[in-house]
């Protein structure tokens, strides 16, 4: 006779008070966040006929069209750099910190139907929401390789610090998308919204201009916003471009607090997401 396999019985109810990150969970759940992650790429490039192409094309029209209007017209300063170069760096940056944002607030309304139905721990949904975009960025900044030596820029030590960088990125975008997305599951507006701050944050981020550019009084509060310090960051690895000095551990800071933050919030209202959504 035939040992019956025992599977362990979950039911999907409500919890109380505040949950406890269970990282184990997240971890046994991997699968399912490969899963999603790889659906959103197949969906995205599906039928295109640039494909991965537009991960290259995107910022590097919007390059030079930030060169022609804050370089040629608006003498925008870029801290020796050549302005190509420094627009294109920003842009692939902050293309990825945006795009993380808009899919990890709309994520948990996307998938109302696994959310209402099946068990899995919600936070991955946000996790497979921010993974897609590393492809995007990689291809983007491999685009450097023939950049950098067109335009006469250079490469410092500093490119092994990288992979460093892309830890605060993803958890920049990670930390405000589960803000927003918590948000979203009760008020759909926060969806039309979002589209609206990520232009506005356009423009208060060194994208076009660097933080130097920004008078000294108000740096260390210019650097609480999460995306400053990680842009800054990577202008400096890829670029050798200076060191934007302490108001990178301040936008550093700001990130963990946000990421804290949005970690706690979601686990602390996850449980009504089912009845809500």
């Amino acid at each position: 006779m035939r040992s019956v396999e025992r599977r362990e019985w979950i039911e999907s109810r409500p919890s109380r008070g505040f949950r406890k990150l269970d990282v184990h969970e997240l971890w046994q759940y991997r699968e399912l966040a490969a899963f999603l992650a790889i659906r959103d790429l197949k969906v995205r490039y599906k039928q295109a006929v640039f494909g991965a192409g537009w991960a290259v094309l995107q910022p590097l029209a919007a390059a030079a069209v930030f060169t022609l209007v804050f370089r040629r017209l608006a003498r925008m300063p870029s801290d020796g750099l050549p302005y190509p170069l420094f627009a294109y760096v920003g842009l692939s940056v902050w293309t990825y910190f945006s795009g993380a944002v808009t899919r990890a607030t709309q994520t948990l309304v996307q998938n109302a139907a696994l959310v209402s139905k099946v068990y899995f721990p919600r936070l991955i949904a946000p996790l497979a929401a921010v993974l897609p975009g590393l492809l995007d960025l990689f291809i983007a900044l491999s685009l450097l390789a023939v950049l950098i030596p067109l335009y006469g820029g250079s490469v410092g030590w500093a490119v092994l610090t990288v992979p460093l960088w892309v830890v605060p990125l993803m958890a920049a975008g990670l930390g405000v998308g589960l803000w927003l997305g918590t948000l979203n599951v009760s008020y759909r507006d926060v969806n039309q919204g979002v589209s609206l701050l990520v232009q506005l944050w356009l423009f208060v981020s060194p994208v076009a201009y660097p933080s130097s550019a920004v008078p000294e009084p108000w740096r260390v509060a210019y650097f609480l916003n999460p995306a400053a310090g990680v842009i800054e960051g990577f202008r400096w690895a890829l670029l050798d471009a200076p060191w934007p000095g302490p108001g990178v551990l301040v936008s550093l800071a700001t990130t963990a607090v946000v990421l804290a933050g949005g970690v706690l919030y979601f686990l602390r209202m996850e449980r009504r997401f089912a009845d809500v959504i």
